[in-house]
């Protein structure tokens, strides 16, 4: 999420629309709308500490008590405890170590090892293997099933958009810092929008807690799932009930760690790309490795709006795009797209990334004036790449170098269209018994639901902001 600051003049955490009470004075006292705020403003000439906009959405109203704890444990000391434990003679506490990796990941140490995308996986494959990860995967298998279950929810909301008021406009689902704003503050004026495909992340989670489990003869439990991300938000996706299986005890999704977690935990063996093996991806479903490494269409993150948007003037109108053309409205992460034929406008979709652009997005659907019928939203401006887990520079201000740099790296590889994905098309048929089925509803899946804010003792630890 973006960081954003408290100044001396009179103003709310920058782009919030929460009433929070919540600011901080330099020794970490929380201000209460007695001392120092009128109407959510802050108003006491004091120097106030820098506050990053998630910790404004993950006041006392946004995380529990149980989540906080949960994610305080989702850090590289939490990995190596899982490794030692492994070394240990008490075979029954040992875990089967898999790491599922994002591809803007990989572009991160594409950046950071000076190598091409392919050559950087290997070599980080090296490294997590010689830890002692039994299995590393790239997440692009997954993101392709959420992509194609978010397409097929939009034809079918786009078919009822007469009869049914939350049909359109649909908002995309994969970002968790986005969910958590609208689930916890939003509430019901956009939660009913909300795509209920899964996140790539808890896909991946699925894949692994489940077939992939299943095919190595291992309970959930005996897995210890790890993912590599670009943000610090998908730790919040990890943490949510939705994603926890009691009966299984068993989490989707055990720890994620960023990208420049990963980097340091490198560093911190004191490893160079020049010292590591160059180990081969594996592969969830068959022996692919390193040749099935692909990327999904859009400039930076995976690409929803403009897979949904073909595949929409497809199966809904017959027509055939090949090349979208954006037109930025306010920003580079504010932009539309169009569908038109004989001067009628057919579909128009927004990418709308940073909560700057959010914001005013929000102020659009209250007053009822959002001409889009699909929206594809990201918390980080410049999207997934940008990430603060990885994109973050001096000043905590957004290295524009590096992020080029990871954009070009991510370019590089090929794009690869979800439904002419055969692994794809098996694993419906062999994991989830058929697209339309009950069981495909379920995995790939999930309700979005208005939260009642939190009491207000219940707040982030301290050392928790990103």
């Amino acid at each position: 999420m973006a960081e954003v600051g408290i100044a001396k003049r009179k103003e709310k955490c920058e782009n919030c629309t929460k009433q929070c009470n919540k600011k901080q004075t330099d020794d970490g006292q929380n201000l209460s709308p007695e001392k120092g705020m009128t109407n959510g403003e802050v108003t006491t000439p004091t120097q106030l500490s820098p506050v990053l906009l998630s910790a404004c959405l993950s006041c006392d109203g946004c995380i529990s008590e149980e989540e906080s704890q949960r994610i305080s444990q989702q850090n590289l000391e939490e990995l190596r405890r899982v490794l030692a434990l492994n070394q240990k003679c008490d075979t029954t506490k040992h875990k089967v170590l898999v790491v599922s990796i994002c591809p803007q990941s990989l572009a991160f140490f594409a950046v950071k090892f000076n190598l091409d995308i392919r050559e950087a996986s290997q070599k980080l494959c090296g490294f997590l293997k010689s830890l002692g990860i039994r299995y590393v995967f790239d997440t692009t298998l997954a993101a392709s099933f959420s992509i194609v279950e978010s397409q097929r929810e939009f034809v079918q909301r786009f078919r009822r958009k007469h009869h049914d008021s939350h049909a359109m406009p649909m908002f995309t689902s994969s970002c968790p810092g986005w969910i958590r704003y609208a689930e916890r503050v939003l509430g019901s004026l956009v939660t009913p929008h909300i795509c209920t495909a899964r996140s790539p992340q808890q896909v991946m989670g699925s894949l692994v807690k489940d077939y992939f489990a299943k095919q190595q003869k291992l309970t959930p439990d005996q897995v210890y799932h790890v993912v590599v991300a670009p943000c610090f938000d998908k730790k919040l996706d990890a943490v949510k009930e939705e994603f926890y299986s009691s009966v299984l005890e068993s989490q989707d999704v055990d720890c994620v760690l960023t990208s420049g977690e990963v980097l340091q935990l490198m560093e911190q063996k004191y490893f160079s790309s020049e010292d590591l093996d160059s180990v081969p991806l594996d592969h969830i479903f068959s022996e692919v490795g390193e040749q099935g490494l692909m990327r999904h269409e859009g400039r930076v993150s995976e690409g929803f709006l403009e897979h949904i948007f073909k595949h929409a003037a497809q199966d809904i109108f017959g027509l055939d795009v090949q090349e979208i053309v954006y037109k930025t409205h306010k920003n580079r992460d504010f932009q539309e797209v169009m569908l038109e034929k004989d001067g009628e406008t057919l579909l128009h979709f927004a990418a709308v990334y940073g909560f700057r652009n959010i914001q005013t997005l929000v102020h659009r659907m209250r007053k009822g004036r959002v001409p889009y019928q699909l929206v594809e939203v990201l918390s980080c401006p410049g999207g997934c790449l940008s990430g603060r887990g990885q994109a973050e520079g001096d000043g905590g201000r957004t290295d524009r170098v590096l992020t080029q740099q990871m954009e070009d790296a991510y370019s590089s590889l090929p794009v690869r269209l979800p439904e002419t994905n055969h692994e794809l098309q098996s694993l419906y048929t062999v994991w989830l018994e058929g697209q339309d089925s009950f069981r495909a509803q379920q995995v790939l899946h999930t309700p979005f639901t208005t939260t009642t804010p939190r009491p207000p003792h219940t707040l982030l630890a301290p050392d928790i902001q990103w």
